[in-house]
């Protein structure tokens, strides 16, 4: 007797819709048609408008500030649950907290784990994300995480660029692993950015671990917040003699005056993804979306088919 799995629909978060279309869109289905109740004191409620009885549920939702993408998110698995779904996978671009993957000083919380067990004890029976700040957040879930790489996305438009004497920059430490992964695929030079910070989001110091003179560098990271730093980064190359610098961020987050740093640096084009919308356009911001990697995942899930290829960078 052959196993048929459950018919699967999908959702969004009202901050996500933009992305959840898209998603919908190359997955060949039609969004979900969910509604949000509000009370005048702004707590909301969220309800599905059809049934999901015995099917797999995907519930689309970027978990950027402020908590009410995270609230959101969580109220759905809940009534996802109660409505009887047979599998709820959060489908989360850009895991927000995850900057909080360990205790760097005394009486702080690990937010992301908080956030994994808050998932887990809504009723969410899969996690998909991608670029996860850390990699080690996988292993705050008990369930199964599908953490998307979104360098399937960025390595084709790189490529596409053409560029001679290429280097692979990473702007700091922790995302030296990133940026060889890069020049592994590219075979390209690798040079990696020292900083140190007197508060969160305040660079003190940035040196530079290799030689740029003469190379057009691509900057890669997870996320651009500020734009401090990778503004720093691209003025100090250039400094030293590189032709051109490019930035790779996956998660635009992009507050604070941020838009008019990278527009007054020496960043030539930074690429992000849509997995936070933009606040505004800028000509030096180009976006890559990331609704055809997601669509063609779910599918995968849905069909019980192997998704490792899309686990490598």
């Amino acid at each position: 007797m052959s196993h048929i799995e459950p018919e699967a629909k999908i959702f969004a978060c009202s901050q996500s819709t933009y992305l959840a279309e898209k998603i919908a869109k190359h997955y060949g289905a039609e969004l979900g048609k969910v509604t949000f109740s509000t009370y005048s004191d702004g707590e909301f409620q969220p309800s599905f408008e059809e049934s999901i009885r015995g099917l797999r549920v995907f519930l689309v939702c970027s978990t950027f500030p402020s908590a009410d993408n995270l609230m959101e998110l969580l109220l759905m698995i809940d009534a996802a649950k109660r409505a009887s779904a047979r599998h709820i996978t959060a489908v989360i671009p850009y895991f927000g907290w995850a900057r909080q993957d360990r205790k760097d000083k005394p009486r702080v919380p690990i937010g992301a784990k908080l956030v994994a067990k808050l998932l887990e004890s809504a009723g969410a029976t899969r996690i998909m994300t991608m670029d996860l700040h850390a990699d080690q957040i996988q292993g705050f879930f008990e369930k199964p995480v599908d953490h998307l790489f979104a360098s399937t996305i960025f390595l084709p438009y790189v490529e596409s660029l053409n560029l001679d004497n290429l280097t692979i920059a990473s702007p700091d430490m922790g995302g030296s692993k990133r940026a060889y992964a890069y020049s592994k695929f590219l075979e390209s030079d690798v040079v990696i950015c020292y900083k140190q910070r007197k508060a969160a989001n305040v660079i003190d110091t940035m040196e530079l671990i290799g030689d740029v003179r003469g190379r057009n560098v691509i900057l890669v990271d997870d996320m651009i917040d500020t734009g401090g730093t990778l503004a720093k980064a691209a003025d100090m190359m250039m400094e030293k003699g590189a032709l051109s610098v490019r930035a790779i961020c996956t998660h635009a987050i992009l507050s604070g005056g941020a838009y008019e740093k990278i527009e007054n640096s020496q960043i030539k084009e930074l690429i992000v993804t849509d997995s936070i919308p933009l606040k505004k356009q800028s000509e030096k911001i180009r976006a890559i979306s990331c609704a055809p990697l997601f669509a063609e995942v779910m599918h995968m899930v849905q069909n019980n088919n192997s998704i490792s290829s899309k686990f490598l960078m």
